[in-house]
């Protein structure tokens, strides 16, 4: 067995240092040098692999089992969920159908604004508490590129409207898995979430449409946003805290989303917006783009009134009753007695031994690989693909055709997400993250909101919220006994914070470029969002500072 080392160097700054190379060097190389995010990735994964077998002390046969159960672990679920779903889109754009999609969307309204709204926010929450794990950006990237976005519009905008429903995303996966690390009572942690997100599920709506069209084109159609933000906040409350976790996103899209809609019947923006580019200071002016974009919507509208909504929107129908059949519980248990193989990785399960601080006592590792195929999400993305695919007129044989075209088009996206996962494990099981977030509990008073970016950081490691609450779970909790705060505020802090990392989390990106069909943009991606990223993360810390010290939010805080 093998204890992990926090301190190796005997300098805390120092090793901090260290355990944050593998994520500067995978950072810098996208962002910076323009490396292909599968090479970028495989490079970071070798510099991690070295950093904790020489420095941190980890044999290094056991890093590399780490990181080759990273890499399983990427392909299943989260590449199953891609490959299926970049499939089904295949599907619906080689017949028309996804244009028929796009036309129903124009049909409700022509602004490109409110369209981002409906599909991002709205539509792409629903995927988030269906399913998770990259589900609602492939979805929502891929009908944004469809409809006219700009690849780095629909990536970016996607991964900015990603993130006030991801603490609740999979049925609430994340919140559960919090629990059961912390010791902390479900329901309590479910409703302190509950009582920070609705704060910025009003807010992201805004911040979404500012950051495509920038502050006047927000303010043209702010009572939009508002019916968006608020018709979601409210049920999300009410649901986290009156009935738990499991049924929050769900339940708040689909009020959101038929909120807007009917709202939208009775009111117009002024100015109809059909430009598709991001607002900036090298664009031109905002009247000269939404002026040049109002002919080319009206083209657009003429056309979507005669192609049938149902026709248009039943593949995806289809695609959200399996997700949400294969996301419930009992289901994914019927599935798993029907065949699920669980693989206890040698050499590695109960060998690594996290240490205090980190932990209270001594705790080995678990590295089972659970290849429960069947209940995955992906799986169910597969089944409604092929039931859509025999719907729209597709043999079977074409359909087999496809798949493997589908394959070939995003193997290199897969290579990627396997790495960045890879790369993950390893942070995780040769405790270079333990490192980097031991760091941030020594900041004291201020930890409330270094407490937040934790959270927020453990995401952009890992790329899952539910991940990050079990990595950094009973750390926080461990850290606000320490200080005298209440533990279920920082755990939930650790969530909320997280769900602003889910935006510049490697495979999101590369979940984002392979919806989006723009490989080799990942760096650009990633400069576009981290501005977003961390201005979110900061207002969610000084909201859970308000509520560790300041009245009245204090009283918002379970004690």
């Amino acid at each position: 067995m093998w204890q992990q080392v926090y301190d190796p160097l005997g300098s805390f700054a120092l090793s901090t240092i260290a355990a944050g190379i593998p994520v500067a060097v995978l950072l810098a190389a996208l962002a910076f040098f323009h490396m292909k995010a599968h090479l970028a990735a495989g490079l970071a994964l070798l510099v991690g692999i070295g950093i904790a077998g020489f420095v941190f002390g980890m044999p290094v046969a056991m890093a590399g089992k780490a990181a080759g159960y990273g890499v399983a672990a990427g392909l299943f679920p989260i590449g199953w969920i891609v490959l299926n779903i970049i499939f089904l889109h295949r599907l619906t754009t080689l017949n028309g159908y996804f244009k028929a999609l796009q036309n129903s969307i124009s049909g409700v309204t022509e602004d490109r604004r409110l369209q981002l709204l409906l599909v991002a926010f709205c539509f792409g929450a629903f995927f988030e508490g269906a399913a998770g794990f990259g589900t609602p950006v492939a979805v929502t990237g891929a009908i944004l590129i469809g409809l006219g976005f700009s690849p780095l519009a629909a990536s970016g905008l996607a991964l900015i409207a990603n993130t006030a429903p991801v603490a609740y995303g999979a049925l609430g996966a994340p919140v559960l898995a919090l629990s059961a690390v912390t010791g902390l009572d479900l329901l309590q942690l479910s409703a302190m979430i509950g009582r920070q997100l609705p704060f910025f599920s009003v807010l992201v709506p805004f911040w979404l449409i500012w950051a495509f069209a920038g502050f006047r084109g927000m303010r043209e159609i702010w009572p939009a946003i508002l019916v968006a933000g608020v018709s979601f906040a409210v049920p999300q409350f009410i649901v986290s805290n009156y009935h738990g976790p499991w049924l929050v996103d769900v339940i708040a899209s689909i009020v959101s989303m038929g909120t807007l809609t009917l709202f939208l019947k009775v009111w117009k923006p002024k100015k109809i917006w059909t430009s598709t580019a991001i607002v900036n200071r090298h664009d031109t002016s905002m009247d000269d783009i939404a002026a040049s974009g109002m002919a080319a919507g009206a083209v657009e509208a003429g056309g979507a009134a005669h192609i049938s909504m149902v026709r248009a929107w039943a593949p995806w129908v289809i695609l959200s009753v399996f997700v949400f059949i294969w996301g419930t519980p009992a289901f994914k248990k019927i599935m798993d007695g029907l065949w699920a193989w669980k693989f206890a990785i040698p050499g590695l399960d109960q060998m690594v031994v996290k240490m205090p601080p980190v932990v209270s006592k001594p705790s080995p590792e678990a590295a089972v690989f659970n290849f429960n195929v069947l209940s995955m999400a992906g799986t169910g993305i597969l089944v409604s693909a092929l039931t859509a695919g025999l719907m729209m007129g597709y043999s079977f044989t074409r359909l087999l055709k496809e798949y493997w075209e589908t394959i070939k088009l995003v193997r290199y996206s897969l290579l990627t997400i396997c790495a960045m996962f890879g790369v993950g494990y390893l942070t995780k099981y040769s405790g270079l993250d333990a490192t980097l977030g031991l760091a941030f509990a020594h900041t004291g008073m201020f930890y409330p909101m270094f407490g937040t970016l934790l959270g927020w950081l453990g995401v952009a490691l890992t790329g899952s919220d539910t991940a990050a609450n079990v990595l950094f779970g009973s750390l926080q909790r461990t850290t606000a006994e320490q200080l005298g705060l209440p533990p279920v505020l920082m755990a939930a802090a650790n969530s909320s914070g997280g769900v602003m990392g889910k935006m510049i989390d490697a495979q999101s990106i590369v979940v984002a470029s392979t919806a989006t069909k723009w490989y080799g943009h990942e760096g650009d991606i990633l400069r576009y969002v981290f501005f977003h990223s961390i201005a979110l993360a900061i207002l969610v810390g000084f909201l859970v500072t308000l509520q560790a010290y300041v009245a009245p939010f204090t009283h918002m805080v379970i004690r």
